[in-house]
């Protein structure tokens, strides 16, 4: 049964404070196009920078995106609380792009008047990993279209995070259950 709760497992919920402290010198950069089409449908976290809004969720961390009829895109966060076999939490949202050209920056809100910065900073050609951060730096998500990431992806994508300001150390780990 799914459970519903006000502390929601979103990938952006917070990143609105974000602004309210660190703010590194060089602007964070996106990558240069994302095809939106291409970009739907269900992601699984890899790996995390620790955040309070996700404390609830153990692992089988995943992010569904689906086209909406006036242009926004749904988003269906779940996790698992305390163990792979624990409850599901999920929570729903909506995001807008706001940068036409690139589609990479886009704006997630869970709640009416809150949104959060959604910048897709790295990107698989064919779109089977991303990587969603924020001007910041407080937060960040490795994404895959799989449980499970190849180590040598992973270690190209953290050689490229340090490039863009973010420390790799930060990164936890998602576990995902077995067969997912």
């Amino acid at each position: 049964m799914l459970k519903m709760k006000h502390r929601p497992i979103v990938y952006v919920l917070a990143l609105g404070f974000a602004g309210c402290g660190f703010s590194p010198t060089t602007p964070l950069e996106t990558v240069p196009y994302v095809d939106v089409e291409r970009y739907l449908g269900l992601w699984y976290e890899i790996a995390r920078y620790p955040n309070s809004f996700q404390d609830q969720c153990f692992g089988g961390v995943t992010a569904e995106y689906s086209l909406r009829d006036d242009g926004r895109i749904t988003v269906l966060n779940k996790c698992r609380e305390g163990s792979l076999d624990g409850p599901e939490d999920s929570t729903e949202g909506v995001a807008r792009v706001v940068n036409q050209e690139t589609n990479a920056e886009l704006k997630v809100s869970f709640f009416l008047f809150f949104e959060g910065d959604y910048f897709i900073i790295d990107l698989d050609e064919d779109y089977q990993w991303a990587v969603v951060g924020e001007p910041s730096r407080r937060y960040l998500w490795i994404l895959s279209r799989t449980p499970t990431m190849d180590q040598e992806v992973y270690d190209g994508i953290l050689s490229r995070l340090e490039e863009k300001d973010y420390d790799p150390v930060g990164l936890v780990l998602t576990p995902q259950p077995p067969g997912s």
